[in-house]
């Protein structure tokens, strides 16, 4: 694969797997990758010698077309959440100083792949910029570099033995790591066909064909409740879960009902897809594998304790936070691993990797003991009334913190989900409280929203 210009991510556009009249389908429309590169041209010429540019990142052709032309152009490209709100984008778009555009599908330049004036994007430049979520102050941009992208999309490629015999299928929103760069760029990258469902229901899944899905928990949550359409699947290669952790329950229906063992990966905007589970490889539930080609990890955990910060280097990691340099600095050590926040363990024996959650709020000082939210809200899963729950560490004056866990479940109580626990984990991770709730908010990613659930509910 070449690696230089536009080129560093674009490889299917280089013509290497020919000109498929349907290679790429979004929400019912289908275009050739002929069709795209013009319509990409066309953006790359509105855009060329641009600062940035934005434009609302609904599931559509356009989007697609929007970052492809930023490629070429060497702009980079700040998708627009559908869904944000008038204060959220101004934001978005004063931080960036990108412009707005609109893209028109259907309007294509031919020629050469970039259009006059525009150099295409190098593997230092700046690809992509992509706004957090904001839950620790005001969105901050993350910057992608092209050759970011190009690596973490070569290390999945070997690690999922993902191909140009793929077709890959996902109905994921497309101003994320998962949807935009791996659901879109993977595509291009690969050379697989893409077949973006619109929305990812069950119905759209089962109806794709293709032979490697991706999805987030709650995608994998509702197949699995429509066992004719978790059975449509089974004819797939490789299902791919991420972006929050996929509950144990969720994982053996899906591998009952597809004859499939869901492949869990791990990564942040910040650093993209950096630890995942293999294709052809052991796969078990709770872990999300072990690093990827160029990926190294590491635990900080204070002396004899298993769990700690995960933290890493290697050559997909982000190029800063725009305009923010002292936010950039303080997410690395002083020795130059990025330091994720989340806290993980590493078995010995093999190298896999589990999360247990946000070191932030996941991370339960109980008792002396230092506790996982995870592994308690996976146990609470495994019994058959409870369909959602999130656990959260609250201040305690005897304990530092007790263990609060709110669930969605019917016909239990809470003294009965407090003993499950304790039976199958050691007892001190036991809920000291069980609060029944209606549902548990979630972010567009399907992760658990537990300052909005603590906010609510209180504790």
């Amino acid at each position: 694969m070449t690696t230089e210009g536009d080129t560093s991510v674009l490889t299917a556009l280089d013509g290497e797997y020919g000109d498929r009249k349907d290679a790429i389908e979004v929400a019912g429309r289908t275009a050739s990758y002929e069709d795209l590169l013009g319509a990409a041209r066309a953006v790359a010429a509105d855009v060329a010698g641009a600062k940035a540019f934005a434009m609302t990142a609904t599931a559509s052709l356009e989007t697609v077309a929007a970052a492809v032309g930023g490629l070429l152009a060497g702009v980079p490209f700040v998708p627009l959440p559908p869904d944000a709100g008038p204060a959220e984008r101004e934001h978005i778009l004063q931080d960036s100083g990108a412009q707005v555009v609109e893209v028109d599908f259907a309007r294509r330049n031919s020629g050469s792949a970039a259009p006059a004036g525009t150099a295409g994007a190098g593997p230092e430049d700046p690809a992509l910029v992509l706004y957090t979520s904001g839950t620790t102050g005001a969105p901050k941009g993350v910057v992608l570099t092209a050759g970011a992208l190009a690596a973490d999309l070569d290390a999945l490629a070997e690690a999922w033995q993902w191909s140009a015999e793929d077709t890959l299928v996902h109905g994921l929103p497309l101003f994320h790591v998962h949807g935009l760069v791996l659901g879109v760029l993977g595509a291009l990258r690969t050379g697989s066909r893409l077949v973006h469902t619109g929305r990812p229901t069950p119905e759209a899944y089962a109806a794709a064909g293709g032979s490697l899905y991706f999805g987030v928990p709650t995608v994998w949550s509702r197949i699995a409740r429509e066992p004719a359409a978790a059975a449509a699947l089974s004819g797939a290669r490789l299902l791919v879960s991420g972006s929050a952790a996929l509950p144990a329950p969720v994982f053996r229906d899906l591998e009952r009902l597809t004859g499939l063992r869901p492949v869990e990966r791990y990564g942040m905007t910040e650093t993209l897809i950096t630890v995942s589970g293999r294709a052809g490889g052991e796969v078990r539930p709770g872990t999300v594998g072990t690093p990827l080609t160029g990926i190294r990890t590491r635990i900080a955990a204070e002396p004899g304790a298993e769990i700690g910060e995960l933290q890493l280097t290697g050559p997909t990691l982000f190029a800063g936070y725009l305009g923010r340099p002292e936010a950039t600095a303080g997410a690395y050590t002083e020795d130059g691993w990025f330091r994720t926040g989340d806290i993980a363990a590493v078995d010995p024996a093999d190298g896999v990797h589990r999360i247990v959650g946000r070191a932030s709020i996941d991370m339960i000082k109980s008792g002396g003991y230092r506790i996982g939210a995870g592994e308690i809200e996976n146990a609470l899963l495994d019994h058959p009334k409870v369909s959602e729950a999130a656990v959260v560490g609250v201040p305690d004056a005897d304990l530092g913190q007790r263990i609060v866990a709110f669930v969605v479940a019917e016909g239990v109580t809470g003294a009965e989900l407090t003993d499950f626990v304790a039976a199958n984990l050691s007892v001190h991770k036991r809920p000291r409280e069980v609060r029944f709730v209606p549902a548990v908010p979630r972010n567009a990613m399907g992760k658990p929203q537990k300052k909005l659930l603590l906010e609510q509910y209180g504790a």
